[in-house]
């Protein structure tokens, strides 16, 4: 029987896509396995206070943000996102050894700074090189595949932590430098695996970042997404604070990196089918959905008396991540001329900069100075913000 219908068929996901997805996946798995047992290692080792421990998790991130908008305006100057996308995973490798030779917070602040320093160089011309490869009908899938593959790195990192803690006996030193091998990897597959057409002569020109009269090119939408970016960035603070509830609630220090685990997977789980979604209905909705998830996360773990709540409140943090990361960089890259795509990348990254660090902050003087509860609930209702801008927005 001949279909009503004639489909045509959707394009296959370029291989550009899947090169930079496992390179995320190889980069994840280090830096989780890094940060699923950081907080502890700083609080507890080191001595540091939450308040410090969420100025250097808000000012590294912030730092990451805010260097995406000069890598994203040199990307479209150059043409050549390759180069900056290796510049900024070879620092990140780099500073992957300086974690367990550490000996005080201002070793630490030092290398993960430089490491959030290589994330934020690389960040906006990697979606510039995505949005740049990535068919219109399945932009959405292609981001989402990357954002999953990363994830998985984020589920495997953590996991292997808690494998090499009880291996080496709660040596957080030990398990530290078992971040090393797939950093290093990544520049491997960059430098043999990913190829990027070249573009065409006096295609780019020298634009300053910044430049006000450039912001004329970027329209209406754009403006909205990056005003929700901004509020959302102050709804979700360092998952750094989920690490520091788990041990709050006693939960034994081997154990404490399946906080991540648990955030990870139900992110990997949910990112893809998210962009997919994405593809079908009005992307708001994806949004909507993501928010929703992430007032559930901060009200669980706000509430939590035990471990298992804990878990629960990073799974349903994991599942809030699938539904808006890839979303907001669909959005984005669909509001803006192709051209202006690493601009438009880098602008979004670092207006979400300034709240990063002002969430960090301030989630970090909350809980030392009213609570962990107090922490979540802020949260909650920076979200519940972000749900009505986004509910009441036109598409």
């Amino acid at each position: 029987m001949r279909p009503l219908f004639k489909t045509k068929p959707l394009p296959s996901i370029p291989r550009t896509v899947w090169t930079l997805g496992f390179v995320s996946l190889l980069m994840d798995m280090s830096s989780e396995l890094v940060h699923s047992i950081l907080p502890v290692y700083l609080v507890d080792t080191l001595g540091a206070s939450v308040l410090t421990l969420g100025f250097i998790e808000g000012f590294a991130v912030a730092a990451a943000q805010l260097v995406k908008i000069f890598s994203g305006t040199l990307s479209d100057f150059w043409g050549h996102r390759k180069r900056l996308i290796l510049l900024g995973y070879g620092l990140a490798a780099l500073t992957k050894p300086l974690f367990p030779l550490a000996g005080s917070v201002e070793t630490v602040f030092a290398a993960r700074f430089l490491d959030r320093i290589g994330k934020g160089i690389r960040g906006a011309p990697r979606d510039a090189l995505i949005a740049d490869v990535a068919p219109a009908a399945i932009r959405g899938a292609c981001f989402g595949l990357r954002q999953a593959m990363d994830t998985v790195g984020a589920f495997l990192g953590p996991l292997l932590a808690i494998g090499l803690l009880y291996l080496y006996d709660n040596n957080l030193k030990t398990v530290l430098w078992f971040a090393v091998l797939p950093a290093a990897l990544t520049v491997v597959l960059i430098v043999a695996g990913l190829r990027e057409s070249r573009p065409a002569a006096g295609q780019h020109r020298f634009r300053p970042p910044l430049r006000l009269a450039s912001l004329r090119h970027f329209p209406w939408p754009y403006w909205r997404i990056v005003l929700i970016g901004a509020v959302f960035t102050l709804a979700r603070f360092s998952e750094a604070f989920l690490v520091l509830r788990a041990q709050q609630m006693g939960m034994a220090v081997a154990m404490i990196p399946l906080v991540m685990v648990a955030m990870s997977l139900f992110y990997a789980l949910s990112a893809y089918p998210a962009g997919v979604l994405s593809d079908s209905i009005n992307k708001n909705h994806v949004l909507l959905i993501g928010l929703l998830f992430l007032i559930a996360a901060d009200l669980l773990l706000a509430r939590a008396a035990a471990p298992l709540a804990v878990l629960l409140g990073a799974g349903f943090w994991g599942l809030h991540m699938g539904f808006t990361e890839g979303i907001l960089a669909a959005l984005v890259a669909g509001s803006t001329p192709p051209e202006w795509k690493g601009s438009a990348f880098g602008l979004f990254n670092f207006v979400s900069g300034v709240f990063t660090l002002l969430a960090s902050v301030i989630a970090g003087w909350l809980w030392d100075f009213h609570g962990a509860a107090a922490t979540f609930y802020t949260g909650a209702g920076f979200a519940v913000l972000v749900l009505i801008l986004t509910a009441f927005s036109r598409k």
